[in-house]
């Protein structure tokens, strides 16, 4: 606004080019420190809040369960300890105590507001959303290796808190779905080196809803032994399967999707949730948007025409243009024995299977005993090609079109799009302190070693120091970092991914 008053104060005639471009340049990069200065106040005061209500929640629980100092009553996964000051600021994305020996073992001592999330900031007490029936999955497995050195086969990306606010994605995944159920219907899937960190992170996980299976064989096997699992226990069980490392934002939104594609499900569809695109991205599939299906309390909802495999850059835009395509984000909500009859009809020797090893799961010896069987047996296949596409053919798969924001965090590209930055700085995961910059602009910095880093007239670089090896890439390729991690393991450097 002081632009026009400078170039009016001017004489006629004495205007140039040049004088203009250099004041209205001067007065964008003003612009830019205003913004940046007012997106940390607001952040600094949207933590302070969240303490202050998180700390009258607990306080009004402990008095209406007796507490007396002596008793600690055991609280949901969204109810952590207060924070001494909403000031201080987490300094490490490791929230783990269990890290591996190479991993600094820095964790953040305070909580913030969920990733990505507005839960945090909502009372659900005296609210009832729960619906009944409703059963979550979460299968937490994958190595993140588009984000090692940071993420790492024994402790990947969800058990890390990766925007610094005292929760990692598995615990905000957990957080966003307990308002639609419950600690006796949220089930997670997870390896053998992950379940000891997944009960650290999630204290209120029963320990027969933690589901280990013996090795990786892809999603399909994930989910159908969840499905088998919860078949068996309650045959009328309607199933979300929600990865452990995605963030969301607009969790209001989340909700009601979610609620949308439990009333699909129960009319016998394999229903998906299909994000609204913000950009031709390539490192997504797609979904095609089909006719509506006339379904009470189910408005959104439609049939999948098809489901489309990551594209390249022109039919992305393509895609979009027409308005008619979403995002695959491979979350699916439908009946447990519904799932198991497409299982059936497409691969029935893995429903076989699952389904036997889920008729004696809480049977630990008769468990142990089947598995050994019949898990190195079954086919490792994605849930999409395994009977999303087929059944989508005929018609027989839903899609709710969802409005809220959602990322799969999948390299250090998106990562960096998702921490703050002061103007035509880098983006930092960590302690600020341990990070010197001079003409730098872009890219993202995570000081895990306490050596300082320092950069002089760099920008875009992707620089992830740990302990025990360094990364240095560009934004630009940072989905090609699992070549070098493919390159590290060829080369007998296994011990470190």
């Amino acid at each position: 606004m002081s632009v026009p008053l400078q170039l009016s104060s001017l004489p006629a005639g004495q205007l140039s080019v040049e004088t203009m471009f250099q004041s209205i340049m001067s007065m964008m990069q003003q612009s830019q420190v205003d913004i940046a200065d007012l997106k940390h106040e607001c952040s600094e005061l949207r933590q302070a809040n969240s303490s202050l209500e998180r700390q009258l929640r607990e306080s009004n629980l402990k008095e209406s369960q007796g507490y007396n100092g002596y008793f600690r009553p055991s609280t949901p996964g969204f109810m952590t300890p207060a924070p001494s000051s909403p000031q201080m600021k987490a300094k490490s994305p490791f929230l783990s105590p269990s890290l591996p020996a190479s991993l600094p073992s820095l964790s953040a001592s305070i909580h913030h507001p969920s990733p990505l999330g507005d839960n945090a900031n909502a009372s659900y007490f005296g609210t009832t959303r729960d619906i009944p029936g409703f059963y979550v999955v979460i299968p937490a497995g994958g190595a993140g290796t588009r984000l090692w050195p940071l993420s790492r086969e024994n402790h990947p990306k969800f058990l890390l808190d990766l925007t610094l606010k005292g929760r990692s994605l598995i615990q905000a995944t957990w957080d966003r779905l307990l308002p639609l159920t419950s600690a006796s219907r949220t089930t997670i899937v997870a390896g053998p080196s992950h379940v000891t960190s997944i009960r650290e992170q999630l204290p209120d996980l029963l320990p027969e809803n933690l589901f280990c299976e013996p090795t990786a064989k892809d999603s399909m096997a994930a989910i159908g032994l969840a499905a088998a699992i919860l078949a068996h226990r309650d045959p009328d069980a309607v199933i979300g399967s929600f990865a452990a490392d995605h963030m969301i934002s607009g969790d209001e939104a989340f909700l009601a999707a979610v609620a949308e594609a439990v009333e699909v499900a129960r009319n016998d569809y394999l229903v998906t949730i299909g994000i609204a695109p913000s950009h031709p991205s390539t490192g997504f599939g797609y979904i095609r948007l089909g006719d509506p299906i006339n379904i009470q309390n189910a408005p959104n909802a439609r049939l999948v025409s098809s489901f489309k495999e990551k594209p390249e850059a022109r039919t992305a835009a393509a895609y979009i243009a027409t308005g008619k395509y979403r995002w695959n984000a491979g979350m699916f909500v439908t009946k447990a024995t519904t799932l198991l009859s497409f299982l059936e009809e497409y691969k029935p020797e893995m429903a076989s299977g699952l389904r036997e090893i889920g008729a004696v799961w809480d049977n630990e010896p008769a468990r142990n005993k089947i598995l050994e069987k019949l898990w190195p047996e079954l086919e490792k296949i994605p849930i999409d090609n395994a009977i999303a596409e087929p059944a989508a053919a005929v018609g027989r798969v839903a899609v709710v079109p969802a409005t809220f924001g959602w990322d799969d965090v999948g390299d250090f590209s998106s990562l960096t799009d998702l921490l703050p930055a002061e103007a035509n700085q880098p983006r930092i995961l960590g302690d600020p302190s341990l990070v010197l910059t001079d003409q730098v602009a872009g890219g993202i910095v995570v000081p895990g070693s306490g050596r300082l880093i320092s950069c002089l007239g760099v920008d875009d670089l992707v620089i992830v120091d740990m302990p025990d090896c360094l990364l240095v890439t560009t934004r630009a390729r940072s989905q090609e970092v699992k070549r070098i991690v493919k390159k590290a393991r060829d080369h007998g450097w296994s011990k470190l991914l």
